[in-house]
């Protein structure tokens, strides 16, 4: 697999690589929603977490390990979403960390967003693409589900967030093989969505 981490943008999104410069466009943004960070991530975007989780991903963008892109729309940061657990010798790439703000949710960003990443992932090579999604989160879990992902396991108890909580996780994929198919039903989404 070759997953640059490079700009990737359409109509409707600018996924730029994290930098320094994103810092407090994404802490506004994560700031929108305090709510949510205690209740779903397995870490947090608020207070001294942000600067802590924040260069966490920088040094993740800086080793190669992560790939953390800020969600532009219209000039401003609306959100965060990565590549995780990338493993070339099994062709498999994982998305997650996605968050975005309140007033973008439901419309044209999520599916923009994750239009972009699959598209990049299976042109590099990615065989499978994953997401873990808590299992509370039912939101979330829809939303994975309308991108075309097919729901394969619940991993029980599988961590232990930041608010001590035990999650369970959902686990969903998308294959290369399926990828024309869940690309042309995204496509149609947004066409409707931008419409």
């Amino acid at each position: 697999m070759d997953i640059p981490f490079e700009l990737m943008e359409d109509a409707h999104v600018r996924l730029e690589p994290l930098q320094a410069g994103h810092h407090d466009g994404l802490q506004a943004s994560c700031a929108a929603d305090p709510a949510i960070w205690q209740d779903f991530y397995s870490y947090s975007m608020l207070g001294d977490q942000f600067e802590i989780n924040f260069e966490r991903m920088l040094k993740g963008a800086a080793t190669g390990t992560l790939q953390p892109y800020a969600v532009m729309q219209g000039g401003r940061c609306v959100g965060i979403t990565t590549y995780y657990t990338m493993d070339p010798l099994h062709e498999i790439l994982e998305i997650g960390g996605t968050y975005y703000q309140p007033d973008v949710r439901g419309g044209v960003v999520n599916p923009a967003t994750k239009r972009l990443m699959l598209n990049r992932a299976f042109e590099g090579g990615a065989r499978r693409v994953v997401f873990r999604v808590d299992a509370i989160n039912k939101r979330s879990r829809a939303a994975v589900l309308k991108l075309g992902a097919v729901e394969e396991a619940l991993l029980r108890e599988d961590m232990v967030v930041w608010t001590g909580r035990v999650r369970s996780t959902v686990v969903f994929s998308v294959l290369a093989r399926k990828w024309p198919v869940v690309c042309a039903r995204l496509d149609d989404r947004l066409s409707a969505l931008a419409a």
